[in-house]
C-alpha cells in the first residue's frame, strides 16, 4: 500500500473498498455489490495480507447467518420468533401510516410490515422514505394478543448504502490532502 492509499484509509476509514476483493468475495452469491462493498470496506481495509484473509472469512460469516435471501424468509422469520432476536441485513423502505402517525417499516426481503420506526430513526436516515436502504438491523419477536399491533420491533438500524450524506465531515477529511506539483498528497 503506498503513503496515498495509506492516507485514504486513515481519513476515509471503512469507506475504502478493494473491487478486486468484491469479486473474490460474491462468486454466486446473489447479494447486492455495494452490500459486499460495505462490508469489506469495515472487514478488509488495510494491506495486511492475514488481515484481509480474516476478513473476508468474517464478511462470508457474517453474509450466511444474516444476509436474507427471499427463499429463506421463514426460516429467518422463525429464527427471530424462537430467539427472540437477530440480526439481518435487507432492503429496509420506511412510510408514514396516517392513520396511527406513526412510522412503520418494510422488510424487503424477510417480507415482514408495519413495523414500527421511531421517529428519530427517519430524522437520521431519510433515505428510508425514498425507496429504501440496504441495512444491518437487529429484529425482534414479541407476540401480543392485541390484533392491530405488529410482533416484529425494530431493535436497531445500521444503513449500509448511504441513507445521509455527511457533507462537513467529507470536507473535513478532504482538507488533509493538497496538490503538490500535480498530485494529490
Amino acid at each position: 500500500m503506498n503513503a496515498l492509499d495509506k492516507k485514504i484509509n486513515e481519513h476515509f476509514q471503512g469507506l475504502v473498498v478493494r473491487k478486486d476483493l468484491v469479486k473474490a468475495v460474491k462468486g454466486n452469491a446473489i447479494v447486492p455489490a455495494y452490500v459486499l462493498e460495505y462490508l469489506l470496506g469495515q472487514y478488509c481495509a488495510t494491506n495486511d495480507e492475514d488481515s484481509i484473509q480474516s476478513g473476508i472469512e468474517t464478511v462470508r460469516e457474517i453474509l450466511r447467518k444474516h444476509y436474507v435471501h427471499r427463499n429463506e424468509a421463514g426460516l429467518i422469520r422463525s429464527t427471530i420468533k424462537e430467539k427472540g432476536r437477530h440480526k439481518v441485513i435487507d432492503k429496509i423502505s420506511v412510510d408514514l401510516n396516517e392513520k396511527t402517525d406513526a412510522y412503520e417499516a418494510t422488510f424487503s426481503n424477510l417480507g415482514i410490515k408495519k413495523v414500527l420506526v421511531d421517529s428519530t430513526t427517519v430524522k437520521a436516515h431519510p433515505k428510508l422514505l425514498v425507496g429504501g436502504v440496504w441495512c444491518i438491523a437487529d429484529v425482534e419477536y414479541d407476540f401480543n394478543e392485541d390484533k392491530t399491533t405488529t410482533p416484529w420491533i425494530l431493535a436497531t438500524l445500521k444503513p449500509i448504502q448511504l441513507s445521509h450524506f455527511d457533507f462537513d465531515s467529507y470536507i473535513e477529511a478532504r482538507r488533509q490532502y493538497r496538490r503538490l506539483s500535480g498530485s494529490i498528497c
